[in-house]
């Protein structure tokens, strides 16, 4: 199109738009704007300042960068213009000169994200426990004694020792190069202000002068007035039922919060076509018209008339259609635009044309889904680099830490110099050490067998063929064939007391022909003319020899058995033991000739210690299976037994396989083939074996060399690592190769360095080992660093340089075969002695050359070698340790060996789990063989170094020509792999579409996205509006100030349906709604000015744990824990529960200490261990600093004390006497006064209510059923409520009745545990909370409370319920009335499976029930019904009213007492003549008049208005009250403990003492 035809085509447009508004502007009738909601989510304390989360960004990134950075920004306030962009900007900056630039994208995605907020406040609420000195904006804290002045700091430091040292939490920032036996001097201070440059720079000095510990602690004097705006959740508008009518017809009064925050700047504002921010750009004069054309187009658009269902059976093939229509720059706007507003795209959908290359495609992949991914049609997906991302679990922050360790990985292979294809061929090897069980060789002529299943006649009937395996049996039948196919050897020290009990398991199995072949091995001194006659232990060996060569092994064995049960309980075995069988069984035989000292039955006496050493497989006694030793707690003698059955039967299935393969065969040696199994190693080194490891970083390309000692100080660690490498000479099997000369081009995929003091016997001893295991084994090169023990200086490094000299000069064989002779002690004696080492020479060495580099004056390599051991190994002088292919192992004790067969289990270890696989990758990349052995080394210390995850998923996906979106990655960059699987029409597309719009900006991917539709729908498939909150990076206004916040914004709605407004936020986190004047459970748009601003605050961040009880294996029901500070103890409570032994105590950011609860719990438990905390374990005080926004869970042991063994938590009867001690902590401030109150007469004398409502109508009923309950008592009551869902309006009225009425309120509150079943829709959750978590919501103290739903009203004492005899039963229900006949249609209950299954009990009603906590938390009840939901809930179909179906579903394992009828009186169900006797009324809804609530009050109950009004004016009051004193209303100030807390130095504000949930051991979560 030429450039005139262009302009006229836009007059052409122009034109018909003129027309379009002229005739529309006669239709559209002036009314209201378009309507919108708002939600924003902030943190509970104050912001915290840009420059410290980056700190923390860079801190994570290595201790050495945080500290540069500090360095560089020590005072940043006068370096940039005054604007939040120019600030922001520098930081930037700064960063970028010490990351890459993929993680400075990371760095901007994490500021936006405020990801490191909770770690910068953590430590501000670390700060307010120290309390900061009157005056200082920045303070020392050295051992306790603060201070900010300089001048005194010297005297502190003097003082020091006398103080204990403080804790240094595991986030802190400790300066590198501290030494740490000096005094802990912590700085608290903030980065980049004056001050702290002053206080930086002092105690920096100190430090580089090792005289302190410098640890710094970020602390504002000063902290924001403004919370930090959250993002990173998403919020969901859900269309209500409107079937009952649920709307308050209360006037909503004053101004909403977050309104003006809505600009119309959208640059696009698409609607139906019409670019309308560029059409009022172009035509400012017609801007009132354009708008008024545009209301007109979104109501048109926004029109929500119900579809057929002949339409919507093809929604999700036609929502893919239009997505792929689109051009694949768009596709992922277009994706979000349709999923998050598809009740109103619904329509339009519906024209889509689904073309058949899209179905035929989507249809062969989802066969290949189905059969690789697992996934069924309408199922979703998200893999980034084969990582599997579930977006159930994993919230945005574990997305954060995924991609940032892909980007570290990534970038190390690229530094590495490593080409971007085959860096994910790479990434996709698993190198993760494999948990699998290692074994050690079982053949060994120290074994003494006692059978053997393949020779002994007592086995001859049995049927010898392998094939016998492959014979159907019952399951769990042990097969028994002749062959030695199980094998269990015991090894013992037969002095020690439990060797009685092992043998006796043996002797069982032996006895019942078990198919096992046992073997035994003693390990007793292994002197030389030991006797017998003194030494129990030898004389049993020597016995049992007798015995085997005189009989045979099955009676030594006997005779052993026999020995040993002599033995009393904790007694030991005698020598007389031994005599008196022998003497027995031998009556003619001269026992001193078997026992005594010239002894001839001594064989295997010296072997069987001998083996146990060898195969180092720890603290006696040792049981093997196949060579598998058992963990220690499986050695009891019950559990011994299981484990072996449990493994015979396991390893079964193991040799089918073997047969069916035809790997083993009938005339194969069954031992043989299980001993060449590649778990099967020499020996069994803990050290080797173990999970934890730690690797070097050797991922970086350099030029520096450890002969230049000045310049490698300079360097850091990396660069060191680097250098140590680059500088490196190795000795091969065929010789060494040095790297100028190739002796063989082969690639040797397993690196040594061997680190020690090679002039010490010690160093030599661990080199020589090395070179004997180098010497039978082409895998391996050997690499030496030195550790000097003392200062480097000619006379005490004669070996080492020698070593160091040969590499540098001699030929591969000849440095080999004189370093083999420097490693001998014979050698190193004759050069103490003054020895020329020219008599070492061996043949063909170039002695002058060799001696000008031994003698020449430079040290420079022995003193880089001492310093990068000190610095980067963290070895002490003269320490050894072992490296392999970067992973360091040590540093090694004195006396620990470290042998040939450990090098071989090491490289053993390496070529299983790495080596190879790397080694075959690296082959394609045709390098010489000495870089290609460098590479194969740094490849695995990058790789295995990551922390240890899933298994990336290979997926050669089928075709992604018609039916995916595709995104190519920039040419040349490292890029992402992302894959997505989804269903365009669910709720997780609406999350995946604006996480992959972000990751699409953050960095370089290549994406897919497979669509997986589902057909032949039935009904609305999103019957919600979602928004998902989330921005890549910082956003700025037009004057360079930050932009107000991430926000949630719903622009245009329709305004005819219900809608309610749900948060979906991660798992850990405890929300609550704290400003809007609407009410977010019923939003009708139609009756709003503009908009709906709802503002949400982080209330709590979750801690949870699993508890169990060491000694039964059990979680100890009814344990209590608390969570607060040294100075305020407790400042939550929890009890832990039987599911999983699960529970959860709220907390904020900072470092808290968890104790057992003063009372019961502490006098009858213990702590025994705990892990996940930031304490060491063995520590009494468990300390667990929360310091992210990710989920938290510890894992807690307990024990009962010695004195306490019988006692139980939850029992009856001691209950009352103890329980004071609970009790106080329960009372301090109650009523807002702290007057301790007498614990017996409180409980008798408070009448305790729960309920619940959510939405101002159910409120309004609430305050109603709270009047008509404390008008008709004369006792005391307390309430109690669920928080979760209250308005801010009802929390802000409540104290202002309870001082009215004079009543006590509590709020409590629980997250719903992850491991349950979760519902989705908010009226579900709400019924599961009324039944769920009764025995966690309250406190141990009450032991009983009523439950009254809040649209009932009450005409009686309800003393007289609670007192009600509920005959031993946990829980006392109405059953529903029966008299007015004419709903006998709509009482579902009297057939099908309910009337089957009540089998004529009565269906109860949950709007009134009563429960005796002590019951119910006796017979596990809560447990109980958490079991049975979780088996139920999976079925949608089950629980239709989930609080009500629960329990009489469960009738018959937790009782139910049926209360009298007049309890509980609704019109729906009852007669008229049964009112009058009614004590309380409930207001059901009608499912026959569908009657709204309101009227129906108003019509049923007589006094309901009179209530009403009477809580109306005390409204009216209040709102008067509070205009007059021009203050915001106190919230919840009066009339509860649970107070808001003003001062922004507290931690968070107290919630009530109420507990936590549980978890049940029938399921897992």
């Amino acid at each position: 199109m030429t450039v005139g035809s262009c302009e006229a085509g836009l007059g052409l447009r122009m034109w018909l738009l003129w027309v379009l508004l002229l005739s529309l502007l006669s239709v559209v009738s002036g009314g209201a704007d378009s309507k919108a909601v708002t939600t924003t989510l902030t943190t509970k304390w104050a912001s915290t300042p840009l420059l410290l989360e980056a700190s923390e960004f860079l801190a994570e990134e290595s201790q050495e960068k945080f500290w540069d950075f500090v360095e560089s920004n020590q005072n940043i306030e006068g370096e940039h213009d005054d604007t939040d962009q120019a600030y922001y900007d520098l930081i930037v900056k700064r960063a970028g000169a010490l990351l890459s630039s993929v993680q400075v994208n990371m760095l901007k995605f994490a500021l936006s994200l405020r990801a490191y907020s909770a770690t910068v406040h953590s430590f501000q609420q670390i700060a307010s426990n120290e309390p900061p000195p009157s005056g200082c904006s920045a303070f020392f804290s050295v051992h306790g004694e603060k201070t900010c002045d300089t001048e005194s700091l010297a005297a502190l430091l003097e003082t020091a020792p006398e103080r204990p040292k403080p804790y240094v939490f595991k986030g802190d920032h400790k300066f590198p190069g501290s030494n740490p036996d000096t005094p802990v001097v912590i700085l608290y201070a903030e980065i980049g202000k004056p001050e702290f440059q002053r206080l930086h720079r002092v105690i920096l000095s100190e430090a580089n002068k090792g005289l302190v510990t410098y640890v710094l602690r970020h602390y504002l004097a000063n902290p924001s007035s403004k919370k930090v705006y959250l993002s990173g959740y998403g919020v969901e508008l859900a269309i209500k039922n409107q079937e009952y009518k649920a709307k308050d017809d209360t006037q909503v009064q004053g101004a909403e919060g977050n309104a003006t925050m809505i600009g119309g700047n959208d640059p696009a504002d698409e609607v139906q076509g019409f670019l309308f921010g560029k059409l009022k750009t172009l035509y400012p004069e017609l801007k009132e018209q354009l708008k008024e054309l545009r209301k007109h187009l979104v109501e048109s658009t926004n029109e929500m008339a119900p579809l057929k269902v002949w339409q919507m059976q093809d929604l999700s093939f036609q929502t893919a259609a239009r997505i792929l229509a689109a051009p694949s720059v768009d596709a992922l706007n277009v994706m979000r635009d349709l999923s998050q507003n598809f009740p109103t795209k619904a329509r339009s959908i519906t024209k889509t044309v689904v073309t058949s290359e899209i179905r035929k495609e989507i249809g062969e992949n989802q066969k290949f889904f189905k059969g690789t991914l697992g996934l069924q049609p309408g199922d979703s997906a998200l893999f980034i680099n084969g990582l599997h991302i579930d977006l159930d679990t994993q919230d945005i922050f574990s997305v954060f830490e995924v991609l940032r360790s892909e980007a570290r990985v990534m970038e190390g292979l690229r530094s590495l110099q490593i080409e971007t294809p085959y860096i994910h061929d790479i990434l996709k090897l698993n190198v993760q050490p494999s948990d699998s069980d290692y074994a050690v060789d079982i053949r060994n002529p120290a074994i003494n067998w006692i059978n053997n299943l393949e020779t002994d006649h007592r086995y001859s009937s049995w049927p010898s063929n392998v094939q016998e395996l492959l014979r159907p049996t019952f399951p769990g039948v042990i097969r028994q064939i002749r062959k030695n196919f199980h094998n269990l050897v015991i090894i013992l020290d037969p002095t020690q007391e439990n060797s009685a009990e092992l043998l006796s398991v043996a002797e069982m199995f032996y006895t019942n022909n078990i198919p096992l072949r046992i073997g035994l091995v003693f390990v007793v001194p292994d002197g030389d003319d030991i006797d017998g006659m003194q030494d129990a232990g030898v004389a049993l060996v020597r016995a049992y020899n007798y015995i085997s060569d005189e009989v045979d092994s099955q009676s030594a064995f006997e005779a052993v058995v026999a020995m040993l049960s002599r033995v009393p309980i904790g007694g030991q075995l005698s020598v007389g033991d031994v005599v008196k069988v022998l003497e027995k069984r031998f009556p003619y035989v001269e026992v001193s000739s078997i026992l005594g000292a010239d002894s001839s039955y001594d064989s295997n006496r010296k072997e069987g210690r001998g083996y146990y050493q060898q195969t180092g497989v720890g603290p006696l006694p040792v049981v093997l299976y196949n060579g598998m030793p058992y963990q220690r707690e499986q050695l009891d003698p019950d559990e011994l037994e299981t484990v072996t059955m449990h493994k015979i039967l396991e390893t079964t299935s193991f040799y089918q396989r073997a047969v069916y393969l035809g790997e083993l065969a009938t005339d194969h040696d069954v031992v043989d083939f299980i001993m060449n199994q590649p778990n099967v190693v020499p020996r069994i080194n803990p050290r080797v074996l173990s999970t934890s490891r730690t690797y070097l970083d050797l991922s970086d390309t350099n030029n520096h060399f450890v002969d230049e000692y000045a310049r490698f100080l300079t360097l850091d660690t990396k660069e060191k690592s680097t250098a140590v490498a680059n500088s490196m000479n190795y000795m091969t099997k065929k010789g060494m190769t040095a790297t100028n000369r190739h002796d063989d081009g082969y690639i040797r995929p397993v690196t040594f360095w061997v680190v020690g003091d090679f002039d010490q016997p010690s160093g030599r001893q661990l080199l020589y080992d090395a070179i004997r295991h180098m010497k039978t084994s082409n895998n391996v090169r050997l690499g030496m660093i030195s550790n000097p023990s003392a200062s480097p200086s000619t006379e005490t490094s004669r070996l080492s340089r020698a070593i160091w000299a040969a590499m540098q000069t001699q030929t591969a064989n000849n440095a080999k075969n004189f370093i083999t002779k420097m490693a001998k002690e014979e050698t190193a004696a004759a050069l103490g002695k003054g020895a020329d080492i020219g008599q070492f020479a061996v043949g063909g060495m170039d002695m002058t050359l060799f001696k000008s580099a031994y003698e020449g004056p430079k040290l420079d390599f022995l003193l880089s070698h001492a310093a990068y051991c000190r610095d980067v190994l963290k070895l002490k002088k003269g320490q050894r340790a072992v490296i392999s292919n970067g992973r360091i192992i040590g540093p090694l004790e004195e006396e620990e060996v470290f042998n040939q067969d450990d090098f071989l289990l090491l490289e053993s270890i390496i070529l299983k789990t790495s080596g190879e696989r790397i080694k075959s990758k690296v082959q394609h990349f045709g390098t010489e063989e000495d870089r290609a052995s460098d590479l194969v080394m740094k490849v695995d210390a990058l790789l295995s170094s990551q922390p240890k995850g899933e298994a990336r998923v290979e997926y050669g996906f089928a075709d992604d020509r018609y039916s995916a979106v595709k995104l190519r990655p920039k040419e040349g960059d490292v890029y992402f792999d992302v894959v997505a699987v989804v269903d365009p029409v669910t709720r997780d597309a609406q999350k995946v579409a604006p996480l992959l719009l972000v990751l699409k900006q953050l960095v370089n991917i290549n994406l897919r996205v497979f669509m997986n539709c589902q057909s032949k729908l039935s009904d609305m498939p999103l019957k919600s509006f979602y928004s998902y909150v989330l921005e890549p990076e910082v956003a700025f206004q037009t004057d360079g100030s930050f932009s107000p916040g991430p926000m949630a914004k719903f622009l245009d709605m329709p305004q005819t349906p219900l809608f309610t407004l749900n948060l979906n936020t991660p798992e850990s986190w405890m929300v609550e709604s704290v400003r809007t004047r609407y009410d977010l459970d019923n939003i009708y748009l139609e009756e709003v000015d503009s908009v709906v601003g709802a503002e949400y605050e982080l209330e709590h961040l979750l801690l949870e744990g699993h508890c169990f009880d060491v000694s039964t294996g059990q979680p100890p029901r009814g344990l209590q824990f608390t969570l607060g500070t040294a100075s305020e103890p407790v400042i939550v409570d929890t009890i832990v529960m039987a599911n999983l032994g699960y529970f959860q105590l709220k907390a904020n950011p900072g470092a808290w200490m968890l104790k057992l609860r003063k009372g019961r719990s502490d006098e009858i438990y213990k702590i025994y261990s705990h892990e996940g905390t930031d304490s060491p374990a063995d520590s009494d005080d468990i300390i667990v600093v929360l310091n992210n926004f990710k989920s938290r869970t510890i894992k807690v042991k307990v024990q009962k004390k010695p004195d306490k063994f019988n006692e139980e938590l939850l029992s009856d009867g001691t209950q009352d006497s103890n329980d004071s001690g609970f009790w106080e902590s329960l009372t301090r401030g109650f009523t807002g006064s702290v007057k301790t109150e007498e614990p017996k007469q409180e409980k008798d004398d408070v009448l305790n209510i729960f309920s619940l409502a959510s939405g101002h109508l159910y409120e309004r009923f609430l305050r109603i059923m709270m009047l008509s309950v404390v008008k008709n008592t004369k006792t005391p009551v307390k309430f109690w409520f669920l928080k979760n869902y209250l308005s801010p309006t009802f929390k802000e009225f409540i104290p202002h009745m309870a001082q009215e009425y004079g009543f006590q309120y509590e709020l409590v509150q629980y997250k719903w545990p992850r491991w349950l079943h979760q519902q989705t829709e908010k009226q579900r959750i709400i019924w599961g909370y009324k039944i769920l978590f009764l025995d966690v919501l309250f406190p141990l103290a009450v032991d009983k409370f009523l439950f009254v739903d809040a649209d009932q009203i009450v005409r009686t004492d309800l003393k007289e319920l609670r007192d009600f005899d509920l005959e031993g039963a946990p829980y006392g229900y109405t059953p529903f009335c029966e008299s007015r006949r004419e709903m006998d249609g709509y009482r579902f209950w009297k057939s099908g499976y309910w009337a089957s299954h009540l089998a004529g009990r009565k269906y109860h009603i949950s709007a009134l029930y009563v429960v005796d906590l002590k019951k119910f938390r006796k017979i596990a009840a809560g447990d109980r019904l958490r079991g049975q939901y979780q088996g139920l809930s999976q079925d949608p179909n089950s629980l239709s009213n989930l609080d009500q179906d629960l329990p009489n579903n469960m009738i018959h394992q937790v009782p139910i007492k049926s209360l009298p009828q007049e309890w509980l009186w609704c019109e729906t169900w009852c007669d008229e003549t049964s009112k009058k006797k009614a004590k309380t009324i409930d207001l059901c809804n009608n499912p026959m008049t569908k009657e709204p609530k309101l009227q129906a009050a108003v019509r049923i109950v007589a006094e309901w208005a009179d209530y009403d009004q009477e809580i109306k004016r005390l409204q009216t009051r209040v709102q008067k009250k509070a205009a007059e004193h021009h203050t915001p209303q106190q919230q919840e100030d009066t009339g509860t403990k649970y107070r808001r807390r003003d001062n922004d130095k507290e931690p968070f504000e107290r919630p009530p003492l109420y507990a936590s949930t549980s978890c049940d051991q029938r399921y897992e979560a």
